[in-house]
């Protein structure tokens, strides 16, 4: 039978790069890596490790075996996490992330009820690469994404991911632009337009826009880039140029901007909620019941605007 231990010395051997190494990050004797390699290689009857005069490095197999020993290792870690905080607090603990405009409107409202049901929040709130990151690593159990519709977000299959709700993109213009006059604009009266867009290029929605405006021959020139949506609508009512702005963002526009939908195509982000499945059952149905719960509301009261 596989020894914890075990998987402890193979992943400590894999980050260390020798059997000294990892036995001083494990506070064990070089005997006892020794041994418990040999146990682990027994089991399997199988070279794991490739040692020589410079240090040690896995084999193929060892290689196979690693991602395998981490996930236990880590599913454990997460385990004794969860019952130490259930056990001092009282009350199952959820690691969540959001991005700032649906922490605000989808995430506070589910976080009231789960905190009524005995489920104890902790929040990270950043932009999307680094909520994927920290799903991706595991201190996250849980995350509120966001991608183009259709887009597969880059998680691998430990995640579950339920869709919330679709988030618009709408225009926003200063209030004397020539196509502020219009009830919908289309891409096309934009061509000669300078755009704010988001901080990073590659974000969900400066990607659809690009798309949009490929599909009407030209590419779409960015002045400046922020992630703050304050700060595009102060931006754009300073004349530096147009934005794409997802409905979720614009609770509260500034009453010297222009706020239109696209003539065509409709350009939206997929909202959704990513869950590591090792994370509590229980905690996770809630979780998700609270956010379609809100999520339906708010899409409730855009139907009805």
């Amino acid at each position: 039978m596989l020894d914890v231990r075990h998987l402890q010395v193979l992943r400590s051997i894999a980050q260390e790069g020798s059997l000294a190494a990892a036995g001083r990050a494990l506070h064990y004797s070089q005997p006892t890596i020794t041994h418990h390699l040999a146990a682990l290689e027994a089991h399997f009857d199988a070279r794991l490790v490739q040692r020589g005069p410079r240090g040690a490095t896995l084999t193929e197999l060892g290689e196979a075996l690693l991602p395998h020993a981490e996930a236990v290792l880590d599913r454990l870690r997460r385990a004794e996490l969860e019952v130490r905080n259930l056990a001092e607090r009282g009350a199952r603990t959820l690691h969540i992330g959001t991005f700032p405009t649906a922490g605000a409107l989808l995430l506070a409202p589910a976080v009231k009820r789960l905190h009524r049901q005995g489920v104890h929040i902790s929040l990270t709130e950043g932009e999307l690469p680094l909520l994927l990151k920290g799903l991706k690593a595991r201190e996250l159990d849980a995350a509120l994404v966001f991608s183009q519709p259709g887009d597969r977000l880059d998680l691998d299959e430990d995640f579950e991911v339920h869709p919330l709700l679709t988030d618009p993109l709408l225009l926003v213009m200063p209030e004397d632009h020539p196509c502020a006059a219009l009830d919908r604009v289309s891409l096309g009266e934009l061509r000669d337009a300078t755009w704010v867009g988001a901080a990073d290029p590659h974000d969900p929605c400066d990607r659809v826009l690009a798309w949009a405006c490929a599909q009407e021959g030209y590419e779409p020139v960015h002045a400046m880039r922020t992630d703050d949506y304050a700060v595009v609508q102060g931006l754009v009512a300073a004349g530096t140029g147009v934005a794409l702005v997802p409905r979720l963002a614009l609770v509260h526009p500034r009453p010297d901007l222009a706020v239109r939908p696209l003539a065509s195509p409709d350009l939206a982000r997929e909202i959704s909620v990513a869950l590591l499945r090792s994370t509590s059952a229980a905690a996770a149905q809630e979780l998700i019941a609270a956010l379609q719960e809100q999520a339906a509301l708010i899409t409730e009261r855009w139907s009805e605007a």
